[in-house]
This record gives structure tokens, sequence and C-alpha cells, in this order.
């Protein structure tokens, strides 16, 4: 399946190539190759990342870290394409992942099958400042979830998002942006949809899924989208600001955290609950120093699974709020110091998983910005009623 469809992308793109008007081999970091239309009424740039990582853990016994555990692996591997059909006011993402980590997660809803594609989503620009979005990709939840996984400032994302971002799904989006006065930069984020997660291909379960999120910049625009990518890369000359908050609803849910997790299966079928995640989160930069904040909070209606006699299944939706809070700065060499504190709590009397805490420092060395980069870090994971861990990890990122 996975050759089959690199076989094809790869003809796709050789046919393309022999039609097209203007083909050009961007420099490195802007995709592998630039492909415009012979009226220009289409383009598509194509790019490719990988993220080699490996990683230690130490358990704690009795007072003492042993019990090294080593991996290494193909983190990531993607292929991306963009550009627009027809006009520039119509454009377009698709991204598919190759590792197996991104293809994990099979299950029947998803035809038993790897989970190739990340992003399939056209956008449309239809009046003003009114953007539409339709087909699968990222939901406007929190920054650091949205961020992509190629521009992140530690080796990867909190244990924050890990319990409780709403990732992707299908559906809708209604994007827009409104300036005030000179620079006060306002936008609006409203989504529809599916609430099952991506690459479901059986059915619908349950209800449908309605997020909202609002960013205000009182200090205008960040240059280089330095508001969701992370370290100050772009340096920014003068104070930026984003503050931000989303309101998430999945209408009778039937997977333990929202559009994913587990689905709570009962023996009359599926258990369906109203299942809230909220996020306030900001991101502060100015010249080489960078600040994210992010709080999290999920509950639901009826949390608990249950069988037709009353009894539970086993299922659970993790109810409980989360912080994530991370800070760096970059030298003028492009060298990074970072630290971040993350917490989570969920609800142990329902879940068994309780507190958990993870601090981490962690240094980057950003050959050409994200797209050459080495990172390293090291974290300490406090587990309330478990053995703590110390993780280092050691990743290589770079993009075409």
């Amino acid at each position: 399946m996975r050759h089959f469809a690199i076989a094809v992308m790869m003809l796709l793109m050789t046919s393309a190539a022999v039609q097209a008007q203007e083909v050009t081999a961007p420099k490195f970091g802007k995709g592998l190759l630039n492909i415009v239309g012979q009226d220009s009424t289409w383009s598509m740039n194509f790019s490719a990342r990988v993220q080699l990582l490996s990683s230690t853990v130490w358990t704690d016994n009795e007072g003492t870290f042993q019990d090294p555990r080593t991996n290494t692996l193909i983190r990531r591997s993607r292929l991306k394409f963009k550009g627009h059909l027809y006009s520039p006011k119509i454009t377009y993402k698709m991204e598919f992942g190759l590792s197996n980590r991104d293809m994990g997660g099979v299950s029947p809803f998803t035809n038993n099958t790897p989970r190739f594609i990340m992003d399939a989503v056209i956008k449309y620009n239809f009046y003003e400042n009114f953007e539409l979005w339709a087909g699968q990709t990222k939901l406007p939840g929190n920054i650091e979830r949205v961020i992509s996984s190629g521009d992140l400032q530690l080796v990867d994302r909190s244990i924050v998002n890990s319990r409780f971002n709403i990732d992707r799904d299908m559906g809708i989006q209604l994007r827009h942006h409104i300036t005030l006065g000179e620079k006060f930069l306002i936008r609006e984020k409203l989504a529809l949809s599916q609430g099952e997660g991506r690459n479901v291909t059986t059915g619908n379960l349950g209800g449908q899924q309605y997020t909202g999120r609002i960013e205000l910049l009182p200090f205008g625009k960040f240059s280089g989208k330095g508001d969701y990518k992370g370290a100050a890369l772009d340096r920014q000359t003068t104070p930026k600001l984003m503050l931000s908050a989303t309101y998430d609803m999945n209408k009778n849910a039937v997977r333990t955290r929202s559009n994913m997790g587990r689905y709570m299966a009962t023996d009359y079928g599926f258990h369906e609950t109203d299942i809230n995640t909220f996020f306030a989160d900001m991101m502060f930069k100015y010249k080489g120093f960078s600040f994210m904040g992010e709080y999290a909070k999920r509950d639901a209606d009826t949390p608990v699974a249950t069988n037709l006699d009353g009894t539970p299944t086993g299922d659970v939706v993790w109810v409980g709020d989360g912080l994530n809070l991370m800070s760096g700065y970059l030298f003028k060499n492009n060298i990074e110091i970072t630290g971040r504190y993350a917490t989570t709590n969920i609800d142990e009397t329902l879940t068994g998983v309780g507190k958990e805490e993870q601090y981490t420092l962690g240094v980057s060395k950003y050959f050409v910005g994200h797209k050459l980069k080495l990172q390293s870090d090291v974290s300490y994971i406090d587990f309330i009623d478990n053995n703590d861990r110390i993780m280092w990890r050691l990743q290589l990122d770079f993009h075409f």
C-alpha cells in the first residue's frame, strides 16, 4: 500500500513536470520542486521532511534510576504538496505520513489499513478576509498542536498536548480576520467536523464536533508567521503577543479523548457522551526571547462507559486539566536553550492516571532554521503514584 502510493505520486509529479511551463528547483528548505501550469491556473510545491530520533529512558526503582531502555527510530517521514487551483484564491495542502508512527492507530473504523493521509484540505478565500476550508486537517485547537511537528522548539510536544489535544478531523472550517486601528489583529476560526479523528472510513458514530477559536494580537502580526513556530528564529524587532482561547464540544462522542483515544464499546453498541475541551494559550516573542503558555481542561457529561446492566466496561473519558509553560532564548550563533514545565491531572478516581509533572531542559542548533536542525533534551517525569523516569532524547530534523 505504501509503496504503491509513493509510486503513484512519483508518476503524477513526473507527468506534471513534463507538461508544465515552468519547473524550478527551490533553495534548500523551500521544497524539492515547484511546478506552474502553462496558463498559471495551477501550481504545486512538493517537499519532504524526516525526523530521526534516539531516546533513552531510566526508571526509578527505590530511589535509583536504572534499567535504561534505548530506542532509535524514524519518528516522522512526510511528503507534502501545496499550491493553488484555478485561482490564487483557491489553495490546497496534502500531507502524507510514511513512518510507522505516522500510520499507526488502525482500527475497524479506518478499514484496518495504515492511516497514510495526514492532511487533504482545500481552502477558498471567497470574500475579503473570509476563507472556507474543506477536508481533513488540524482543528483550531491548542497552539502547541497546531504548530507543525517540524517547527517545534523541543524534540516533541508536551504531555499536556498528548493528553488533551483535538488533533485532525474531517469537516469544514470558516476563518476570518480583522484589524482594528493600525495593528490590533483579531482572528476567528470556526470548525464543524465529524468528531471521529482522521482517516475514518466506516460511518460516523455519535454526533458532530464543534470548535471555535479566537486569537488577539494587540501588537500586530508576527513576522515570518512566528506565532505558529517554535523558537525566536524570526527575531521580532518589536514585542509581539498572541492571546487565544478555544472551546470544543464533541456531541455524543464515542472515544475516550474526544476524537482520539479508545472507542467506548458496550454490549449495546457504543457509549455516547458530550465531551467539552477548553484551551487558553499565549505566545510572546521579542528578539531572541520566546515564551509560550497553555492551559487545557476537559470534562464530559457521563465519563464512565457502562453496559446495559450498569456495569462499567473499563473505558473512561480522560477528564481533567493541564498546564504547559515553555521559554527559550536564541543566541546569535543560532543555538537555543529552552526550558519547559508541564503538568496534567487526569481524574484519578475515574482513570487511575492521576497527576503527572514533566520538567524539560533542551538545547537546539539551527543550521537552516527549522529546515535543518539538531535538538536534544532531557526530561524528569514525576508520577505521583508511580515510578518516576528520566528521559534523554536526540533528534535530527531535515526538510527539503
